[in-house]
């Protein structure tokens, strides 16, 4: 965050580390190290599951993935996109001005990302309703329910059928899961590679690579997991993976071209404004998905975390501390980026 009145030590010291031709260099060394690391984030989880996909413990590894996951994206946008969003607007060149000094506007477009993933979330599951899933079985002989005539011999296999379909929503449901979840961290990640491509701090820069690779890896695990859990085609699944992947170093250029064209670096008040409501919006979008559509959709209604049993009581806390060890992982590289 810039600071408005600065010391003379500190200014020199600033004055120093502003090189436009060595940050540039770095940014470029950057762009390939962060792609590396987002496939390498993003494509774990996805060929381990395709590798074990059939096997004994296939359901219960990605479960625990998919807990890892979540603990991830919740601490991301709890401890790095909407504490960033909340300075970016904090700064004294943003909240000294009208409107940004009258009313807290990250809470308000976090509040908003919250509600605008709960709107799309309904909407989807009222259109899977309305789309095959919505047919309601009653086990009453010669009675027509639901378009189908449950006569004697035939429950079984209309219960079977029942069975397919709750699974195909359950799938359609891990989906949309997905998909809304790479919205929300693209956002973050253009901000995030907006924002550097913009420095031309090199003494900024430097640390920020290596940071910012561990957190490309950390994210990529989480939304590779919930990917990998969704059952998409191939082609889908790359297209998912790469977008991922280029969406940090094309933040980063875009960032380059920005500073190019209009000269504002990454503490121009206007980049600052920008900053802090995409990264409001996004961080309101990732706390919804964490907390509704991964944590709460899996500890409580997922059948192999609710069974009574030795196993899944076992299984469930195993799911718990992966998604301790995602939010402690994420959490510490917030001492860095």
């Amino acid at each position: 965050m810039a600071s408005c009145a600065t010391g003379t030590e500190a200014a020199i010291r600033a004055a120093a580390c502003r090189d436009g031709d060595a940050a540039a260099h770095l940014k470029l060394v950057s762009v390939l190290v962060i792609f590396l690391t987002s496939v390498l984030g993003i494509s774990g989880p996805v060929l381990l599951a395709r590798y074990f996909q059939g096997k004994p413990l296939y359901d219960k590894a990605v479960l625990v993935i998919k807990c890892f996951a979540a603990g991830v994206i919740l601490s991301t946008s709890l401890v790095h996109v909407l504490p960033e969003a909340f300075e970016s607007l904090a700064d004294c060149q943003v909240s000294s001005r009208h409107p940004w000094k009258d009313f807290p506007f990250a809470g308000l477009v976090t509040l908003i990302g919250v509600i605008t993933a709960l709107l799309v979330d309904l909407t989807a599951s009222e259109h899977m309703g309305h789309g095959g899933g919505g047919m309601e079985y009653i086990p009453v002989g010669g009675e027509a329910v639901g378009g189908l005539e449950m006569k004697e011999g035939k429950f079984g296999a209309d219960l079977e059928i029942q069975e397919r379909n709750e699974e195909e929503i359950v799938k359609m449901k891990q989906r949309l899961v997905s998909q809304v979840l790479e919205i929300g961290i693209i956002f973050h990640s253009v901000i995030i590679g907006v924002t550097m491509g913009m420095s031309q701090n090199q003494c900024t820069i430097r640390p920020l690579i290596a940071a910012l690779s561990f957190h490309q890896i950390f994210e990529g695990l989480g939304l590779g997991g919930c990917i990998a859990q969704a059952g998409f085609k191939a082609g889908t699944v790359v297209y998912m993976c790469l977008m991922f992947a280029v969406t940090t170093p094309l933040g980063i250029v875009l960032g380059m071209m920005i500073f190019a064209a209009t000269g504002y670096d990454d503490q121009n008040p206007n980049a600052l404004i920008m900053e802090g409501l995409l990264g409001s919006l996004s961080s309101g979008i990732l706390i919804y998905m964490a907390l509704v559509d991964l944590i709460a959709l899996d500890f409580f209604h997922n059948k192999m975390l609710t069974t009574a049993d030795e196993s899944g009581s076992t299984l469930k806390k195993l799911c718990f501390v992966a998604l301790v060890l995602g939010s402690a992982s994420m959490s510490l590289l917030a001492l860095w980026a």
